[in-house]
């Protein structure tokens, strides 16, 4: 273990068991009469190495819910925690401090820049965050991604799915305390997201990386080890050992039921 790895895991065990807890977490869009409320007060709390799946309606507040959690939005009340770290007390600069050296990040459009190679793509986050690009670290990272022959190669040249797995891999490189994945396999037929959902399952499995995936699709929620359900902007059920059915199920009956509630 490199000091690296050392101090990562050291991080880890000083926070504890809570990698993301959010405490009345409101968002509100506007004022008056026109004010939309995308987030009414949600109360979660994620342990370290889990992966949960959030899921819900469409405009149910998915979406919203990721941004705060995550730190790209700041809620309009409440509270949210990252490893005790309380982001709607950070500056902005600190914010983005965080943000680069203890998140990761995977969303559907991928976000993979095509002017640099596969490695450098994975390497750019050691990059922003002011460090010098561990190739060691790029190099397994592509390799747990089944891309390691790759390395030299433009996105364009690859697949769809195994640009996503790049995006992937990058989202893990720093070791992060939390992936959070917006829609990851949202673009991709179901054979090449099994790939992508293989990769966040193994990060909490093999890595204890806690992975929080915003999802509109039943197969990928049931990769989790609970799905969270949001209707009209509350969290309004959830399930465990999730299966597709059961989460198509309780999706559909939620669309039907919007102001129900149950606890998270």
């Amino acid at each position: 273990m490199d000091q690296r790895d050392e101090d990562l895991d050291g991080r880890r065990q000083e926070r504890g068991a809570c990698a993301v807890e959010l405490r009345g977490v409101r968002r509100q869009y506007g004022g008056g009469a026109g004010a939309v409320h995308a987030l009414r007060g949600i109360d979660l709390v994620l342990p370290h190495g889990s992966f949960t799946a959030v899921t819900g309606p469409s405009g149910s507040g998915k979406s919203t819910f990721l941004r705060c959690a995550a730190g790209l939005d700041r809620p309009t009340g409440g509270t949210v925690r990252v490893g005790g770290t309380d982001l709607t007390r950070l500056r902005a600069d600190r914010l983005t401090a965080l943000r680069r050296e203890r998140l990761g990040f995977v969303f559907q459009a991928f976000n993979l820049l095509p002017s640099l190679t596969v490695e450098q793509n994975v390497a750019l986050p050691m990059r922003l965050a002011g460090r010098c690009a561990d190739r060691r670290r790029t190099a397994e990272a592509l390799a747990r991604a089944g891309l390691g022959a790759h390395a030299g190669r433009r996105p364009g040249r690859l697949s769809g799915g195994q640009q996503q797995r790049v995006a992937v891999a990058r989202a893990l490189v720093t070791g992060p305390d939390v992936v959070f994945a917006d829609e990851p396999t949202g673009a991709l037929d179901t054979g090449t997201a099994a790939g992508v959902l293989g990769l966040l399952r193994h990060a909490a499995d093999g890595l204890g990386t806690t992975v929080v995936m915003v999802t509109r699709d039943p197969v990928a929620a049931s990769w989790a080890d609970r799905v969270l359900f949001l209707a009209d902007g509350t969290l309004a059920d959830s399930l465990e050992r999730p299966t597709p059915e059961r989460v198509a199920a309780r999706t559909a009956a939620l669309a039907g039921h919007p102001r129900r509630t149950a606890a998270a």
